[in-house]
């Protein structure tokens, strides 16, 4: 082969292989650009992870072959050599759209999303490819041998994205330090703004937008949308939607490893800390819960003099902390033996129309009504209010804030119907707010059916959290409608174990597909929980 013509096919072999693996590139997506996750990822789906590169390294090979075949009889310098390849090159990337349109998931929760990020890894890795195909199609003297060699390029599909992706990685460092220090800067730029950071195993969403709810009583008010709660979301956040008008800010600080909340306190400078839980959520990076614990706290321990921390008394992990902390805090606590709280509720009703309660501070009280479900989340509402007095709001302006607030998307969102009801907390469930979900359902007239595909993210105990799961639904649903076979398995043990009738037990293998049959169960005053929606790359599909 000649040096154009080699380098031609080279390149695409390289850029055929990167159309068809967008479903990789989707993988690499979902678990926010981490090696570990990606692989993690690629275990628990290895046949949609290996698919592409089957696909593409038999009909590369072939293609390859059959140029080979018909490139014999043409003359060395005859001008039909470079139309020949050229032909080939387009076959080959008719070949990669076709292979990426066959394997891409045809209605995906969330989808592959082309952001700059993603050009720019694409751009890496079809350097990187076309490289070490060159490598192999300079190198090797061979023949037929480099041919079948150059084919098989992409049975090796999934290290190579991740390759491209290790390529790009000082790339994106540089770019995202570019943008960390220009909403640096401009945070920097307001004394003024009030800096509040709220971090938790679960529950920071929640109380994020109760808080914003009920501080905009008083103050104009920005806080991180839906879940924006990585160094990049908050960064994007600070540069295209802070303004001069806002008073306060409120960054919702999300982990998966060692360190995560000590970069966004690097970047956001809370002069507030709110820690919402701490619990197994992410066991699967973090592998202990000191380590969880640790990370949490890593908030606190960025907290300045004159700034103030917040924690729930939850009898565990959380009073520990609140106990540790040297710096000046406030507590809050559902129920009557407030000891030294600071904030508590008492006189607690629920009911599927929302909650009520007295919130008291030392010296005063007032009644507060909240369409909230849930008990749990008169804690994250104590919380919030807690937050308010501390800068200033008084009761009656918190008691207005808290009736205002509404349900947060897909987490305990009471959907009413002339026929079965909704109640939707398809958001990443945790044991803690699978176990409130369930009590929430429990108060519920008439029949009770779950939609679940169980927890995932929680490491070894995985499993137990999931067969202790079914034993508490098994006293609190009518019906139960799992997920996925495989993962769900835990839970199906767990129903039976407490007694639960395997005629109400049904498993499906997607949600369409329970979608599908509540719609054949269903029938009006029944009501339906959607209790956790696991993203594509746990799919068993």
């Amino acid at each position: 082969m000649s040096t154009l013509v080699t380098w031609i096919i080279c390149a695409g072999i390289a850029a055929a292989s990167l159309l068809a693996s967008q479903s990789l590139m989707h993988y690499f997506q979902l678990e926010s650009y981490q090696f570990a996750g990606y692989f993690r990822t690629l275990r628990r789906n290895w046949k949609r992870a290996v698919l592409p590169g089957i696909i593409m390294a038999v009909y590369l090979t072939l293609l390859l072959l059959i140029h080979r075949s018909i490139d014999r009889f043409i003359d060395e310098g005859s001008l039909l050599r470079l139309p020949l390849v050229l032909a080939g090159l387009g076959l080959a990337l008719v070949g990669g759209l076709w292979c990426r349109r066959i394997l891409q998931v045809k209605k995906a929760k969330k989808p592959f999303v082309v952001t700059m990020r993603v050009k720019r890894t694409y751009i890496m890795s079809a350097l990187v490819f076309t490289l070490l195909l060159a490598a192999v199609g300079f190198l090797m003297p061979d023949e037929l041998p480099r041919y079948y060699m150059l084919g098989l390029f992409p049975l090796l599909m999934p290290l190579w994205i991740a390759l491209g992706g290790l390529c790009a990685w000082p790339v994106e460092k540089l770019v995202s330090e570019m943008y960390f220090r220009d909403a640096q800067r401009k945070l920097a730029a307001r004394r003024d703004l009030i800096k509040i950071g709220i971090t938790g195993s679960y529950g920071k969403t929640s109380v994020k937008f109760i808080m914003k709810t009920i501080l905009e009583e008083k103050f104009q008010v920005l806080a991180t949308p839906s879940s924006f709660n990585t160094p990049m979301g908050v960064t994007r956040i600070i540069r295209e939607k802070l303004m001069p008008a806002h008073q306060v800010f409120i960054a919702e600080m999300g982990a998966r490893h060692v360190g995560d909340i000590r970069e966004l306190c690097r970047l956001v400078h809370p002069q507030h800390g709110v820690l919402t839980s701490v619990g197994p959520q992410h066991l699967d990076t973090f592998r202990t819960i000191e380590r969880i614990k640790g990370t949490k706290y890593e908030l606190m321990d960025a907290i300045p003099d004159g700034g103030c921390c917040f924690f729930p008394d939850d009898g565990a992990i959380c009073r520990e902390l609140f106990d540790r902390t040297r710096k000046e805090k406030r507590l809050c606590c559902v129920g009557d033996e407030a000891d030294d709280a600071d904030v508590w509720a008492t006189n607690v009703t629920v009911s599927p129309a929302g909650s009520a309660f007295t919130l008291h501070t030392i010296g005063d009280s007032i009644r507060c009504e909240t369409r909230l479900l849930g008990e749990h989340n008169i804690q994250n509402v104590l919380l919030a209010a807690t937050v308010a007095l501390h800068l200033g709001m008084n009761l009656r302006q918190i008691a207005r804030g808290i009736a205002r607030i509404q349900p947060v998307e897909h987490r305990l969102q009471l959907i009413p119907s002339a026929g079965v009801t909704i109640i939707d907390d398809a958001f990443n469930s945790n044991p803690n707010g699978a176990k409130a979900a369930l009590r929430v359902i429990r108060d519920f007239p008439g029949r009770r059916i779950i939609i679940t595909p169980g927890m995932v993210e929680l490491g070894g105990e995985e499993a137990a959290f999931n067969r202790e799961f079914g034993r508490m639904m098994a006293d609190c649903v009518d019906v139960a409608i799992l997920v996925g076979k495989k993962h769900t398995a835990p839970i199906a043990e767990g129903l039976k174990e407490a007694g639960f009738p395997e005629a109400d037990l049904h498993v499906v293998a997607s949600l369409e597909e329970a979608s599908a049959l509540l719609r054949q169960l269903g029938r009006p005053g029944d009501v339906a929980l959607f209790e956790n929606d696991l993203p594509d790359n746990y799919s068993e599909n």
